[in-house]
């Protein structure tokens, strides 16, 4: 349980909150969410003690224990990997280096041999001699194979150390966790392996994500930051967006009577109730939404992106054809072979792979890239692309500003390329930064202005939601579904895929797997398990 009585946060003269008062109780999992810079990250800094507050407490319960998961990759550069997950006990791992020490004393007293047997105690106590063995389990959950858990830290991979750090955060079961950007640099398989996992957690859990299917999928609670306030919903990210949606529906229909709003509200949140997502929570989270105040429910401040695809032509009947593709790395990795398969119309292809790199490399050869090592690709002559690749720092190498910089890609005067670029919430002097030293998502909507230039009636994505916030993708999501043309895509996005795509192609060493049904049927399907298994040669 984590008590937060008073608490403000102020830096100079700007007010991110103040007056926050909230109990975070046992057994609830409270997703917070807020517009970028809202102050999402530095609530939990000032839960975890690591940031001051300008005023209030926050407050445990007793002898309760708090686990953060750190975002400091290299802390742990000279530490094992297994250690490293170990040190997330901080007590049990205090406990363990003491009663190291003294085993190892040269001259071990009747004294020594008193405390040893306390701390033996205290050990058991705490799980420890299970220890190790859970701290694997934890590692192995998360993707981190047994003939890694002894190398040092220092000699993985900066996606390796996320998971590991994950780990440590997890281990022990703390009373209270807090998780900052968990899902960030994981698969889809590892996210889905810690929705199962929190989903069981009995304890107090407050988690910063920017993806929409894990908050909906662990989450009992929304904490949204907005208003300059930090308030407290019963329900999941979608129950607060839809919601509040409706307020603003609601607000800018002015004729609408009071008691029909209420009505519709009230409508919403029965419907909301009996279609909530099944979890061990369902019930409880039911009765609170039962018992919601409808006066709570206010329009956001949130601003989202205007991303509006739409297409010049209309796509023939011959899309793309691939004939037997090959893409092997430098070091001889083969990342795909012997891929056949057609693109009808209408087709919303999403592409999965174990080795990501395969994606990109597919993406990368049927826009002209990059060589495959075997096969070829046609185009359809009506078929016009616009590609967001993963990568787009070769776009940003200069000192243009924003409007110059979206110039180089269409025809229009200044006014024409600014609109597009307001579109993208660029207002006023923003149009005039220069595009170097733009952010990661800032660069990433420009990149989707661009594409919106081209009026293509097929659209290339590879990981499309990397760096955007949460309302920019749920506007690319939004105008996704609704999108006539044909889109081939790969994402780390659960919802993104689900709603999106009607067929899934997994690229594997061994050819592919190619199937027109939904996401959540796919990673539920014991015959696409067996599949996957064969075409990987496990």
């Amino acid at each position: 349980m984590i008590s937060v009585t008073n608490l403000a946060v102020q830096f100079g003269k700007r007010v991110l909150y103040k007056d926050v008062n909230i109990k975070f109780t046992n057994g609830n999992i409270y997703g917070v969410i807020g517009a970028n810079g809202a102050g999402k990250s530095t609530l939990l800094k000032a839960i975890s003690g690591e940031l001051e507050p300008t005023k209030g407490n926050v407050e445990m319960g007793p002898g309760e224990r708090l686990s953060v998961l750190s975002q400091d990759h290299f802390q742990y550069d000279q530490f094992t990997v297994l250690d490293t997950v170990l040190m997330g006990h901080t007590v049990l791992w205090d406990i363990m280096k003491q009663r190291d020490a003294l085993y190892s004393k040269p001259d071990f007293s009747d004294e020594d041999g008193i405390k040893v047997a306390e701390l033996e105690e205290k050990f058991a106590e705490l799980g420890g001699y299970n220890a190790e063995s859970d701290a694997a389990a934890l590692l192995s959950g998360l993707g981190i194979k047994e003939d890694k858990h002894y190398m040092l830290m220092g000699e993985l991979s900066g996606k390796e150390k996320v998971r590991i750090m994950l780990a440590k955060a997890l281990f022990g079961e703390p009373d209270n966790l807090l998780l900052d950007e968990p899902t960030n640099d994981l698969d889809l398989d590892t996210v889905q392996w810690l929705e199962s996992y929190l989903s069981e957690f009995e304890h107090t859990v407050l988690v910063v994500s920017h993806d929409r299917h894990f908050l909906d999928s662990v989450c009992t609670h929304t904490v949204d930051i907005d208003f300059g306030k930090v308030t407290l919903f019963a329900g999941n990210y979608s129950f607060w967006y839809e919601s509040s949606q409706l307020a603003l529906r609601q607000a800018q229909n002015q004729k609408a009577k009071a008691e029909e709003k209420k009505k519709e509200l009230e409508e919403f949140i029965r419907r909301f109730s009996a279609n909530v997502s099944k979890s061990k929570q369902t019930t409880s989270r039911k009765k609170m939404l039962e018992k919601l105040n409808i006066e709570e429910i206010r329009p956001s401040t949130r601003k989202y992106p205007g991303i509006i695809f739409q297409m010049d032509r209309e796509p023939g009947n011959q899309i793309l054809e691939v004939k037997g593709l090959r893409a092997v790395t430098e070091d001889g990795t083969v990342l795909f072979n012997d891929v056949n398969f057609t693109v009808e119309k209408g087709d919303k292809i999403v592409f999965l792979s174990r080795d990501p790199r395969a994606m990109t490399a597919f993406f990368e050869i049927i826009n002209g890239n990059r060589k495959a090592q075997g096969g070829d690709y046609k185009w359809g002559v009506t078929i016009t692309t616009a590609y967001l690749p993963l990568d787009n720092t070769r776009f940003f190498e200069s000192d243009l500003n924003l409007v110059d910089w979206l110039s180089q890609f269409g025809e229009g005067n200044e006014v024409y390329f600014k609109s597009f670029l307001g579109r993208m919430l660029f207002s006023g002097e923003e149009v005039l930064k220069k595009v170097n030293v733009l952010s990661g998502g800032e660069k990433m909507r420009c990149m989707i202005a661009r594409m919106q230039l081209k009026n293509a009636n097929c659209l290339i994505l590879d990981t499309p939601t990397n760096h955007l916030d949460l309302e920019s993708i749920q506007a690319f999501n939004n105008n996704l579904k609704l999108f006539k043309g044909n889109i081939l895509f790969a994402s780390h996005d659960h919802e993104f895929i689900e709603t999106v795509a009607n067929r899934i192609i997994e690229l594997t060493p061994n050819g592919i797997i190619d199937k027109m049904m939904e996401y959540d049927e796919y990673i539920a399907s014991d015959h696409i398990k067996e599949l996957k298994a064969r075409m990987y040669g496990e």
